[in-house]
């Protein structure tokens, strides 16, 4: 799986852990191994130009997800349903450590685990899920819940 954490924030993160983390929610929703991921890190300039410009709200916001191939989990090419395919481009997703930082806060909880919730909540959103209705947001934030235990169970 090729993942790459690239941080033009200018705030000091563990770009690494980033990275194990996404391999850990990738490899738990069966992703295909050669998938590729881009986890972007950037200021609060750069994530209002593209929250204002992909999303059309004004300010930044705390995680954006840009999807490429429209991959589902279960159902990765390459995967024991469809042996042939090839691996496909998740695609990108984009955090804002100071807007991180500042929920952190808010929820009681350090701005590392704020960055690893939005983080796994911006993959799950690359595969598809969304929260717009209930019973979508009961599903994603539950898996995102499940994902986020798993992680940190294996980190002990």
């Amino acid at each position: 799986m090729s993942i790459e954490v690239l941080n033009e924030s200018g705030v000091t993160v563990e770009e690494k852990r980033l990275g194990d983390l996404a391999r850990h929610v990738l490899d738990g929703l069966r992703v295909h191994p050669l998938a590729e991921l881009s986890v972007l890190l950037v200021d609060e300039d750069a994530m209002t130009e593209l929250h204002e410009k992909w999303m059309d709200e004004p300010g930044p916001t705390d995680v954006l997800s840009f999807p490429m191939d429209e991959l589902r989990p279960g159902h990765m090419p390459g995967g024991s349903d469809d042996d042939d395919a090839e691996p496909g481009l998740l695609g990108d997703v984009v955090l804002c450590p100071a807007v991180a930082e500042r929920q952190a806060r808010t929820a009681g909880h350090g701005t590392r685990d704020e960055l690893e919730l939005l983080c796994t909540h911006g993959i799950l959103h690359l595969l598809g899920y969304d929260h717009a209705e209930p019973d979508e947001h009961k599903e994603m934030f539950g898996l995102q819940a499940e994902l986020l235990d798993s992680w940190h169970a294996a980190r002990r």
